[in-house]
């Protein structure tokens, strides 16, 4: 029984750690994981606290994992695991049986889990710690109380200050399509062997009190205005293989509304992207860059500046003397982590990106 208990602590312990630090890299990628189960539910007004509850529930998944290796204080983290990883049980348990979410973000962008493979993870989970909460008064603590408390505070102080970090200098690793060393164009390429939905569309009308119902193909051969029409629905013949672009919707447009995506990712030369989602925040950084770029301009006189944002006019008229375009603010949530990210691009090609905090990096 020692034995076993070991073994789980240590999986179960270890499991939440890296689970808590692949989010650590990037907690806005949790952030907006939550964001879309709160748009399901109706739930907008949780949207502004994601980003507190996913640095807190990071840390929390880092600090379990470590108090539950050492054995410290079981009673506790044994009980508060196990409410975790029943309300984790639900969010992947929703997402599987309801259809509405595709992924739970379990183990954030780097390991992408489909809600059927999350939701079976969580249930072996659920019945370990099930385990270590029944033997709780079994397991003793592997290390003084002293140096437990400093470990477990030092996971926390580390959990915090990591995604503090990267919330102003953009994620260590990068597991997005727009990371460095992708071609947007490539990334935007239908991957060999991909098969769409196959759909058809079947109608219902009525006819001499009946319910008659068929599909564009099999109109009935008597067919005409005694038939009244009552409704048309998109029938799932065949599912496809899910295979999609790793980039979609990625579109640049002028002002004006012109598609200019193609002649800007096939510029010769390098040139440089200023992806900023809104201008929410445009007084906390906006003095601060135009500084940085007017140097940047005189340093390297031949590199093009573009600024991309989802509101390209009010971008515009804080910095008049550039181009400025226009591009959905999805695809800038997945693209920018940082608002201003700066990305020095060789036409598709995405050389360099890091936050503006960073910007003299480039030069």
């Amino acid at each position: 029984m020692k034995n076993l208990l070991w073994l789980i602590r240590w999986f179960v312990g270890l499991l939440f750690i890296f689970s808590g630090l692949i989010k650590v890299n990037d907690p806005i990628g949790l952030s907006y994981k939550m964001q879309e189960f709160f748009e399901v539910w109706g739930l907008h007004g949780f949207n502004d606290f994601t980003l507190f509850l996913s640095v807190a529930m990071n840390s929390f998944e880092v600090l379990a994992g470590v108090a539950i290796i050492i054995g410290w204080k079981m009673e506790w983290f044994s009980w508060l695991l196990l409410l975790l990883i029943i309300f984790f049980t639900f969010l992947t348990g929703y997402a599987l049986f309801s259809g509405k979410i595709k992924t739970c973000g379990c183990f954030g962008d780097c390991i992408p889990l489909t809600a059927a493979q999350s939701f079976y993870k969580d249930l072996i989970l659920l019945v370990l710690i099930l385990f270590l909460v029944v033997y709780q008064k079994k397991i003793n603590a592997s290390l003084p109380v002293s140096w437990s408390m400093a470990i477990v505070a030092a996971s926390m102080i580390f959990s915090v200050m990591a995604q503090l970090y990267v919330l102003k200098h953009l994620p260590w690793v990068d597991c997005l399509p727009y990371k460095v060393g992708n071609n947007i164009l490539k990334q935007m390429e239908t991957p060999a062997g991909a098969t769409s939905d196959s759909m058809q569309i079947v109608f219902t009308y009525q006819k001499n009190g009946k319910s008659v119902s068929f599909d564009q193909d099999h109109f009935p051969e008597d067919f005409d205005d005694s038939y009244e029409y009552i409704s048309r629905k998109d029938v799932l013949v065949k599912k496809g293989n899910g295979l999609k672009p790793a980039i979609v919707d990625f579109a640049l447009k002028t002002l004006n509304g012109s598609d200019t995506t193609e002649a800007v990712l096939q510029t010769k030369g390098k040139y440089l992207m200023v992806l900023v989602k809104d201008a929410s925040n445009l007084d906390q950084w906006k003095a601060r860059l135009n500084s940085w770029l007017n140097d940047y301009r005189l340093l390297n006189k031949n590199i093009p500046v573009i600024f991309v944002s989802a509101e390209g006019t009010k971008i515009q008229e804080a910095f008049p003397a550039y181009t400025v375009l226009n591009c959905d603010a999805t695809v800038l949530k997945t693209a920018a982590r940082v608002q201003p990210t700066l990305v020095l691009m060789e036409g598709a090609n995405i050389l360099k990106k890091l936050s503006y905090l960073d910007a003299e990096k480039l030069q």
